[in-house]
C-alpha cells in the first residue's frame, strides 16, 4: 500500500501531472466493503492534476467476488471564485463523445424531459455525455425490482422515463444538457478549440449565500454579503494579507490584496498569490466599482511590437475576440487580469494550448493536437509583432480597460464603443432589476 509522507504533502509532490511517468507514483490501495455483495473488495486512489481543475482524486473500486466495479472523481483543489454553468445543444451522436468533468456539487439538467439530478446525489465523475446518460439510467434502474413489487404504477412510469433517457442516445431530436456547478470545478469539452463552440454556452455566476453555505465556505449564520465602509477604507490604505493554499501545489501560501486607482479609469482590487514551495505566482483583478450603465467594446489594431507593452485590465465579465484567428474567449475564462497585452496573450496560449485537459493521452486526437499547435504558433507571431490583427475587449459590465499610449490625445489605433446591454447580457450579469439604467428588454 502506498504511503503519503509529510514531506511530499508540504512540497506539493503528492499530486502528479496526469500522464506523468514515475515508478514510485502508484495508486494507494485500500481494502473496503463491496456495496453490491457486502464482501471485501479493493479501492485504488490516485492523486493527480488535470489542468483547469488542479488536484483531483480518482478512486476506482473493484470486487473480485461479484465483479462489481465503480469509478469516482473528487476535486482536491480550491473552490473557484465563481460558479460555472455549461449549456450544450446535443445535435449528433458525435456530441455524446464529449468528455465531461462533473463535480459532486454540480446539478445536471435535461430541460426537454424536465429531468434534474440535484447536487451531492451523485459522486463526481470524469466521463462523457453518453456516460452521464448511462449513469442516470443505471441510478433509476437500481431500485426498480423493489418498486415493481411494492408500487407497480410508479415502476411503470419510471420504466417509461428510462426509455426516454435511453432514446436520447440515438439523438433523433436535438436536446439540451445543462451542468451548473457553484464550485466552478466542472468542465465540458470544446472539440472545436481554439475556435468558439457554437453548440456550447459557458457562463459564470456569483454564488448565492445559500450556495456558499452548501459548499462549506460560509458559516450558516454568516449572512453578510457586502464589506462595510470601514473595511473598504482599510483596503485603500494598506495591503491586506491572508493565508491561503497555493492553487497549483496546494502548499500553504499567502495572498496580498489592495485597492488600486488606475489612471484615466477607476478603482480595482488586485490580489496576488506567491508560493514559496513551487514558485507559482498568480494575480487576479476584480472591479472595485459597480457595473457601468453601458457596456464597453475596445478595439485595438495591433500594428507594432510596442503594442505588447500596453497595460490591460480584463474584468471577469469581459470576452476577448481576435477576428483574424476566428477566436473568441468567453467571459471569465481567464478570470480578472491586470497585465500587459503580451502577458494576456501568453495567458490565452497557456489556457488554450498548454493547459487543455483533453489533449493528452487517449483523449487527444492528432488533428486536434495539430490545430492547437498551429494556433499557439500563430499567437507567437502576434506577440512577436509579425502579424497584424484586431484585438477586441468586449465587456458588458464596462469594467475593462486598455491603455491609450497617446493619452490625453486620442489613440489612432484604438477605438472605444459604448453600447446598451441586451436582455441576455443583463441576465448574465445578474441585473434583473427592470429599472436598471442601460437595460432594454426588447434588445
Amino acid at each position: 500500500m502506498s504511503v503519503i509522507s509529510e514531506e511530499s504533502v508540504r512540497g506539493g509532490s503528492v499530486f502528479k501531472d496526469i500522464g506523468t511517468v514515475d515508478e514510485d507514483w502508484q495508486p494507494t490501495e485500500i481494502e473496503s466493503m463491496c456495496m453490491n455483495c457486502h464482501q471485501n473488495g479493493m479501492t485504488r486512489l490516485l492523486l493527480t492534476k488535470i489542468p483547469f481543475f488542479k488536484e483531483v482524486i480518482v478512486s476506482s473500486f473493484s470486487c473480485a467476488n461479484c465483479s462489481w466495479s465503480n469509478t469516482e472523481i473528487q476535486s482536491a483543489g480550491r473552490i473557484q471564485d465563481q460558479g460555472i454553468s455549461y449549456t450544450l445543444k446535443v445535435k449528433s451522436k458525435q456530441d455524446l463523445n464529449r468528455e465531461v468533468v462533473k463535480a459532486d456539487s454540480a446539478t445536471t439538467k435535461i430541460p426537454e424531459l424536465d429531468f434534474e439530478i440535484p447536487p451531492y446525489t451523485q459522486k463526481g465523475a470524469l466521463s462523457t455525455i453518453e456516460g452521464l446518460l448511462d449513469r442516470a439510467v443505471a441510478g433509476l434502474e437500481q431500485d426498480q425490482p423493489v418498486r415493481r413489487a411494492t408500487d407497480p404504477e410508479v415502476a411503470e412510469k419510471i420504466d417509461e422515463f428510462i426509455q426516454k433517457l435511453k432514446k436520447l442516445k440515438d439523438v433523433e431530436e436535438e436536446f439540451t444538457l445543462v451542468i451548473e456547478d457553484p464550485s466552478g470545478n466542472s468542465f465540458v469539452e470544446n472539440p472545436q478549440a481554439p475556435q468558439k463552440d457554437e453548440a456550447l454556452t459557458v457562463t459564470r455566476f456569483k454564488r448565492s449565500v445559500q450556495q456558499d453555505i452548501m459548499l462549506g465556505i460560509r458559516a450558516d449564520d454568516d449572512l453578510d454579503e457586502e464589506p462595510s465602509g470601514s473595511d473598504l477604507d482599510t483596503m485603500r490604505n494598506e495591503v491586506l494579507v491572508f493565508d491561503t493554499n497555493c492553487p497549483d501545489c496546494n502548499a500553504p501560501s499567502s495572498t496580498n490584496m489592495k485597492l488600486v486607482q488606475i489612471p484615466h479609469f477607476k478603482e480595482v482590487i488586485i490580489m496576488a498569490t506567491n508560493c514559496d514551495s513551487c514558485s507559482h505566482r498568480t494575480n487576479e483583478v476584480k472591479s472595485g466599482g459597480a457595473t457601468e450603465a453601458l457596456g464597453t467594446k475596445i478595439t485595438l489594431n495591433i500594428t507594432d511590437p510596442s503594442d505588447m507593452t500596453r497595460d490591460v485590465l480584463k474584468s471577469e465579465t469581459c470576452s476577448i475576440l481576435i477576428p483574424e484567428l476566428d477566436f473568441e474567449l468567453g467571459m471569465a475564462a481567464l478570470g480578472g487580469k491586470f497585465t500587459t497585452l503580451e502577458g494576456l496573450l501568453k495567458d490565452i496560449k497557456d489556457l488554450i494550448v498548454s493547459k487543455n485537459p483533453f489533449i493528452c493521452g487517449d483523449s487527444g486526437s492528432s488533428d486536434r493536437l495539430e490545430k492547437l499547435r498551429e494556433f499557439g504558433e500563430t499567437l507567437d507571431k502576434v506577440i512577436a509583432g509579425k502579424m497584424k490583427v484586431q484585438f477586441i475587449l468586449d465587456d458588458p459590465a464596462g469594467n475593462s480597460y486598455l491603455q491609450n499610449v497617446y493619452a490625453p490625445d486620442p489613440d489612432p489605433e484604438m477605438t472605444t464603443e459604448k453600447y446598451t446591454r441586451t436582455f441576455e447580457q443583463n441576465e448574465d450579469l445578474g441585473l434583473n432589476d427592470m429599472k436598471t439604467e442601460g437595460y432594454q428588454q426588447g434588445q
